[in-house]
């Protein structure tokens, strides 16, 4: 199943950006650039990279301009993102561009890339959890509450893999139809937010 190799890519994903566990350390997955493989493990590594970034903001001492620093980090990695996912559904568009689509064929709101999209965000949750269920200096409390969210994490982890597979499958056999959707983000573009486009002026 699909899903399946997607949650095992995730997982190495994480797993190498620990080792070294830096911010500025650049993906270098072992596969080739043409596989959809290599997209995944890039995915994830974004996100990786961004939920680190997204702790060091929060830092209640943080410098203000290191905060914006991150800050604008973080909007290029979300801009990577976006790109990324949109890069992974062309890559499925193209697959099944030759399938006979039925007349009974429904649409799913949410194309492929963008569920697997959260699946890579709930590997994290899924690993970062599991952390939290292993700390030392914390509560039996703390300890308990995290093994519970872990399993909530795990089941959510289940029924989407579940979920993405059936879409595929449904997508394969023309049940189903997607569509992709560029999101139009705004806030980086000169033309279209108001700040960057005035102080242009």
């Amino acid at each position: 199943m699909f899903s399946s190799l997607c949650v095992k890519i995730f997982n190495q994903s994480i797993s190498d950006y620990h080792i070294k566990n830096n911010i500025n350390e650049k993906a270098e997955s072992t596969y080739k650039k043409d596989q959809i493989q290599h997209l995944l493990y890039q995915k994830n590594w974004i996100d990786t990279v961004q939920w680190h970034l997204e702790d060091l903001i929060r830092d209640p001492e943080i410098n203000p301009e290191e905060a914006l620093k991150l800050k604008r980090t973080i909007d290029h990695s979300n801009q990577k993102r976006t790109d990324l996912v949109e890069f992974i559904d062309g890559y499925f568009l193209d697959i099944y561009k030759k399938i006979n689509i039925k007349e009974t064929a429904t649409f799913n709101s949410e194309s492929p890339a963008w569920a697997i999209d959260r699946l890579s965000i709930l590997a994290l949750k899924i690993f970062h959890m599991a952390e939290e269920t292993k700390r030392e200096n914390a509560s039996a409390e703390h300890i308990k509450n995290c093994e519970g969210k872990l399993q909530v994490l795990n089941q959510q982890n289940e029924d989407l893999c579940l979920a993405i597979d059936q879409l595929l499958n449904d997508i394969e056999s023309g049940d189903k139809f997607m569509r992709t959707y560029k999101q139009m983000k705004m806030y980086n573009d000169e033309d279209l937010n108001p700040v960057l486009y005035k102080s242009k002026k």
